[in-house]
């Protein structure tokens, strides 16, 4: 083996960003799907050939760089968690001028003070609007394993239940595998909602999940790589096998809107399950979602491009006050 520079850290390269949101020209607009960007086109084509959508220009808000984008189909993407510790999570502000805190909690790295914003507004600062006080922001680290190149993708959210969700399931799986070797994981964008002063709010959450193997053989130190990269196979070759019929119920349930309901829908028919009883509970479910009164939105002031050049609506968020 070659010789390396041992001041050197030595890191994959970025291949492309993972998001769950996105704009429309004026506002945020939260996916149930997947979005995945990237300055090269050919990655972009290799996503949508494996999760649908259609490749398009994107230009990110501000004066960030054209890229590559494409809204997939997919809810879930099977990815690997590369060696080391691919989870990074500061409390950030970001504004026109690129980053202006990064706090670790209890200090800000760039100016080294203590927490400002618990200075400014109490142990309570996270329910202050967006863009006044920092974000819980988790970048995590993956690889998808059938896509084109060797490198990293990043997943970034904003969401106060991730960053806690994202650190459990990070922490655990690396007090066993020592930060060695892959580990296989699914990235599941999750619907979930929470009743608050009789109003029903509904956001998405993006969970980790390990996948294809058990919580015995994640905890016991570092996998064989055939393993990681087939874990459904247990590292040996597999004929293919009938995938199990969806849990159309749970879907609907947990649907965001009467549209989502309608996605259930489209997707039992065209599997062929279809049935009387399916479409009257699916009914059942729109209309109930059709009664229930909107929440008003709260108005925030309007957040600045993080260093990618990309506002903050580029990735969304659940709930401002959920953070206490």
């Amino acid at each position: 083996m070659g010789s390396r520079i041992l001041t050197l850290q030595r890191q994959a390269r970025e291949l492309g960003r993972l998001r769950t949101g996105f704009t429309d020209g004026k506002r945020p607009v939260r996916s149930r799907t997947w979005i995945i960007s990237s300055h090269a086109e050919h990655y972009v084509q290799a996503a949508a050939d494996a999760w649908g959508g259609t490749v398009e220009q994107w230009q990110p808000l501000g004066n960030g760089a054209p890229q590559y984008r494409v809204i997939t189909e997919a809810e879930s993407i099977d990815a690997l968690m590369p060696p080391g510790d691919p989870l990074s999570q500061y409390n950030e502000l970001w504004s026109g001028g690129g980053c202006q805190r990064r706090c670790d909690g209890q200090r800000e790295r760039l100016s080294g003070q203590p927490c400002i914003c618990l200075r400014q507004f109490g142990e309570d600062w996270h329910h202050q609007p967006k863009g006044r006080v920092c974000s819980a922001t988790s970048r995590l680290t993956v690889i998808l394993p059938d896509m084109p190149d060797v490198g990293v993708w990043r997943a970034e959210t904003h969401s106060f239940y991730a960053a806690n969700e994202w650190g459990g399931t990070v922490d655990m799986v690396l007090s066993g595998t020592g930060g060695n070797g892959l580990v296989p994981v699914a990235l599941r964008i999750e619907p979930r909602q929470r009743v608050a002063d009789g109003k029903t709010k509904r956001f998405p959450v993006v969970v980790v999940e390990i996948r294809g193997i058990t919580p015995r053989q994640a905890l016991t130190g570092p996998l064989p790589t055939a393993l990681a990269l087939d874990p459904a196979g247990g590292g040996q070759p597999h004929g293919a096998i009938e995938a199990p019929r969806p849990d159309y119920l749970a879907e609907a349930e947990s649907a965001l809107t009467p549209d989502d309901v309608g996605d259930v829908y489209r997707k039992a028919h065209a599997a062929g399950h279809l049935d009387d009883e399916l479409i009257g509970w699916l009914k059942a479910i729109a209309d109930r979602l059709k009664a229930e009164p909107a929440a008003e939105p709260e108005a925030e002031p309007r957040p600045g491009p993080d260093e990618d050049g990309a506002y903050d609506a580029e990735f969304v968020d659940d709930d401002p006050g959920e953070a206490a």
